[in-house]
């Protein structure tokens, strides 16, 4: 289940599971009159989750907050189906922080979530990574990606779309980046035409050195994460599972036009020793020098990888699987007799 027309539901229809899309909205901040209309998606959410509730007869929900899961809860705890919640990011927004009081599970992602939720309910499990990421090491992807052993290699990525900010100011100083390191960039498929574009007018001797893609898939992606030195890359959630996964150190660059959950992200792991985080307003000046010093400075870069190393969970995904069994278990064992 998830919104009408989001993004979750074009990744569903890519699995071929069976996808019911939710009416929902949000209703903080907004305007009264678009709160309201908000509010009415809701109630059209709450009715067609629930008729799907008593249609299919779940055993759990699994769900990790947005608007949209907001109705798909309230249905869940009305027909008695234990819920289990997942927050990605550190720090709750309101539909999570509503949810949470239907949950009978919260599972979190770090330590620094507990402070939200009540504590009989929380158990931490790490961020789950794509299980196409097992197995892939360093060396093997660097030659699959067509990269030299002996160079090192900065990874640019922006999520889904990419991110624009980041794609221009990467183009901007693509020369200086490439006399430090061969760089992998995924620019998204929203700005690929003039990235391409870019990449053509570099000297053949630079070229060689850049490899732009639109997009990498599953394994691909695990490739480029595993042969890489360093990162630049916004602060979503998956940040806090994949970077730690690879023991990857990164630059972080908070999307400034949302709420705060990918600052908050980005100074938990710069705290730790795992990022550097620049403001997006200031990646035109200082993101060529950043990327020298720490590729320059291998006695650092050793550090944050080693830094990096401690935080990973490998085992967040069989952990999430086990908490879902066993509220499945709970929730159909038998009542005792007399």
């Amino acid at each position: 289940m998830g919104g009408w027309g989001s993004v979750e539901e074009r990744l569903i229809a890519r699995t071929g599971l069976p996808f019911i899309g939710i009416p929902a909205g949000g209703i903080h901040g907004l305007a009264p009159w678009r709160a309201a209309r908000n509010l009415f998606k809701l109630a059209q959410g709450f009715g067609v989750a629930l008729r799907a509730g008593r249609r299919r007869r779940p055993d759990a929900l699994f769900v990790t907050g947005g608007y949209a899961s907001v109705p798909v809860a309230l249905a869940a705890w009305s027909l008695r189906v234990p819920v289990l919640l997942y927050l990605p990011d550190i720090e709750p927004g309101l539909a999570v922080r509503f949810i949470a009081r239907l949950a009978t599970r919260i599972a979190v992602t770090t330590e620094a979530s507990r402070a939200f939720f009540p504590a009989h309910k929380v158990v931490v499990t790490g961020y789950p990574v794509r299980p196409e990421f097992a197995g892939i090491h360093r060396e093997p992807s660097r030659e699959v990606l067509g990269l030299a052993s002996d160079k090192p290699v900065l990874l640019v990525f922006g999520g889904s779309t990419g991110a624009r900010s980041i794609n221009r100011a990467v183009a901007d100083q693509l020369e200086g980046l490439l006399e430090v390191a061969q760089v992998v960039h995924v620019s998204g498929e929203r700005d690929w035409s003039w990235v391409a574009e870019r990449a053509e007018e570099l000297p053949p001797a630079l070229r060689q050195r850049y490899h732009p893609y639109p997009y990498l898939h599953d394994e691909a992606m695990g490739q480029a994460l595993a042969a890489a030195d360093l990162a630049l890359c916004r602060a979503g959630a998956s940040t806090l599972g994949e970077l730690p996964y690879f023991g990857l150190p990164a630059i972080l660059v908070p999307y400034p036009y949302a709420w705060r959950y990918q600052k908050v992200n980005a100074d938990w792991l710069a705290s730790r020793g795992a990022a550097v985080v620049l403001e997006d307003a200031r990646l035109g000046e200082a993101l060529l020098p950043t990327v020298q010093a720490l590729l320059t400075d291998a006695d650092r870069l050793a550090e944050m990888r080693a830094r990096t190393q401690t935080l990973a969970r490998p085992d967040a995904a069989a952990r999430l699987a086990e908490i879902l069994h066993s509220l499945i278990s709970s929730h159909h064992r038998p009542l005792a007799k007399g």
